[in-house]
């Protein structure tokens, strides 16, 4: 019933925010007493779920064009076939550690970046497919899906609606998380039964998450997920000095 539980609301915070969840569930079930490598299986096992189903709510409301996403999701695809090999040769406090760094860059750029969007720029093919290779093999490696940085690069960088940054977001999580999981299951690292009850519990909560994000204006959205990426990194760090 706690997976259950953590699941629906992991699903609800992925669909508001764009996110594919592990930036929450890795540190909630550092904190049941999973091992950093198991939490990432499972937190790869709850995105491909979230992601999914979430990017087929915000395809049908129109918010983004799948084409849009494609070379940034197939980049993360390429990207994530290596996570399995990185998790299984990088020690757990390593991992710990990259997970903190990414989250704390992520805050960075969000609170840079306006929450207004400007005049949008043409984004090179070739630089998001590369972006997308880098990101998928990072974040999957340490259990997120890669959105938390996709989306303040297409809001600082090249200047998209934080919105449809968000959805873009969550559109990449597919093929890295669904890349991951295929790489992670070949060095042994997924806990199905525990990944797929967490899964499948989120998409209740990914439901009603992006109903609400839809009803929630820019400016308040942006400072949501700043709050959300800042307390995060306090787990984390609790984590990492004083232990669970």
């Amino acid at each position: 019933m706690e997976l259950v539980i953590v699941g629906i609301a992991v699903g609800l915070l992925s669909g508001f925010f764009g996110i594919g969840g592990g930036t929450i569930l890795v540190p909630i079930l550092l904190y049941l007493g999973f091992d950093i490598k198991e939490a990432v299986g499972i937190s790869v096992t709850q995105m491909v779920f979230s992601s999914l189903f979430g990017s087929y709510l915000n395809f049908k409301k129109n918010i983004f064009k799948i084409h849009e996403g494609l070379a940034l999701g197939i980049g993360g695809f390429l990207g994530a076939l290596g996570s399995g090999y990185f998790v299984s040769i990088v020690p757990s406090r390593v991992l710990e550690w990259m997970f903190l760094g990414f989250v704390a860059f992520a805050m960075y750029r969000f609170f840079k970046a306006p929450h207004t969007p400007g005049e949008s720029k043409d984004i090179p093919t070739p630089l998001i497919f590369l972006v997308g290779v880098g990101i998928g093999l990072f974040a999957i490696s340490i259990g997120v899906g890669g959105s938390i940085l996709v989306t303040p690069i297409l809001v600082g960088f090249f200047h998209l609606d934080i919105k449809k940054a968000a959805s873009m977001g969550l559109f990449f999580v597919i093929f890295s998380s669904i890349s991951g999981f295929v790489s992670l299951s070949l060095f042994g690292h997924i806990d199905y039964l525990h990944g797929f009850l967490v899964g499948a519990s989120s998409l209740i909560g990914v439901y009603f998450g992006i109903k609400l994000a839809h009803k929630t204006d820019a400016k308040r959205f942006k400072k949501a997920l700043i709050v959300i990426y800042a307390i995060i990194m306090l787990l984390v760090v609790k984590k990492i000095f004083v232990g669970v």
